[in-house]
């Protein structure tokens, strides 16, 4: 009998899960967990499967958002850390993959289908060529896939791309950084593009504009503001965050040659719908002066979440990777 296969994509807020019966099959009982309510990453899985009531999976695959360089994993945006080894042990799996999350989503890019995907500008992706992935969210996560001569799919990244330094291009963006230099030190990318990033960015306009607008806490206040309030300082806020959401993936594609395409993964982008599409994130992704011909004829896609696809990307990892 095929072994069960506990799936999960574990990121600074959310862990979710879902378990196959067979490789390649469907995705059973995909449930999300707030990583709040559990003290470990363990307790969560735990959880999950006295919930949804399975025999013991016997092989698990989890991607995790931070750097998996060993047996000790410990997140960069939330307090879990365990030992890949003990965990095993523990829930008595005959085998545990633990990779990065955007590894494994970009393990799912080749699966995902066009009703899955919404075009931002560009033309054809070109076959053959590497792919670039990015996608805020707790944090920023950056990956993608290479295709090696001769090879028949896609190499993922394993890297930390979103802790890249951010650079400003407009004597405004200036300004924001040096308010976010004189809090952080290091301005990653992440320190803007991010959940946190964007409240940061409406507090810094904020500043710059003498305490105009209101206090906010969270990315969803910032986004509701702007897009249904027409609140000024929140709109400035969410362009700022798109035109350096559209400096790195240009960056990216440039670094990776990523003629492939650009996906754009995370549930932030994606919950902004058409306005994103208006954004300042087009014009800036392909603002690389000679090599602007370049970029504007590489396609963007925004990858709906509701697929579960690093799910579906960790499942992969199952298959492909030892």
């Amino acid at each position: 009998m095929t072994p069960l296969r506990l799936l999960a994509d574990i990121g600074g807020t959310n862990i979710r899960l879902a378990w196959q019966d067979q490789p390649s099959g469907t995705l059973h009982d995909a449930r999300v967990l707030p990583c709040a309510q559990f003290p470990t990453v363990e307790a969560a899985i735990r959880t999950y499967l006295a919930e949804v009531d399975i025999a013991t999976p016997r092989e698990a695959a989890l991607g995790i958002a931070n750097p998996v360089t060993g047996d000790a994993v410990r997140m960069t945006n939330h307090s879990w850390s365990f030992s890949q080894q003990a965990l095993k042990e523990s829930l008595g799996l005959q085998r545990l993959v633990v990779i990065n999350d955007f590894t494994a989503l970009a393990l799912a890019l080749p699966t995902l289908t066009a009703a899955q995907l919404r075009q931002v500008g560009g033309g054809a992706a070109v076959p053959g060529c590497a792919v670039a992935l990015v996608g805020p969210g707790t944090g920023l996560g950056v990956s993608g896939l290479v295709y090696p001569p001769g090879a028949s799919a896609g190499v993922p990244l394993a890297g930390e791309g979103g802790h890249v330094t951010l650079a400003a291009q407009t004597p405004l963006e200036q300004e924001v950084l040096a308010i976010l230099q004189a809090r952080y030190g290091h301005v990653s990318a992440e320190r803007a593009v991010c959940g946190a990033g964007l409240v940061d960015l409406y507090h810094a306009v904020r500043q710059l504009a003498g305490q105009a607008g209101v206090e906010v806490s969270s990315a969803a206040q910032v986004s509701e503001r702007a897009l249904q309030a027409q609140d000024p300082v929140a709109l400035q806020a969410m362009e700022l965050f798109c035109g350096f959401l559209g400096s790195v993936a240009g960056n990216l594609a440039l670094t990776l040659g990523a003629r492939g395409g650009v996906y754009l993964g995370g549930g932030m982008v994606a919950r902004w719908g058409a306005w994103f599409d208006q954004s300042p994130f087009r014009a800036r992704f392909e603002a690389k002066g000679r090599f602007q011909p370049y970029l504007a004829s590489i396609p963007c896609w925004v990858i709906d979440p509701s697929a579960a696809p690093a799910l579906q990307g960790a499942a992969r990892a199952l298959d492909l990777l030892d």
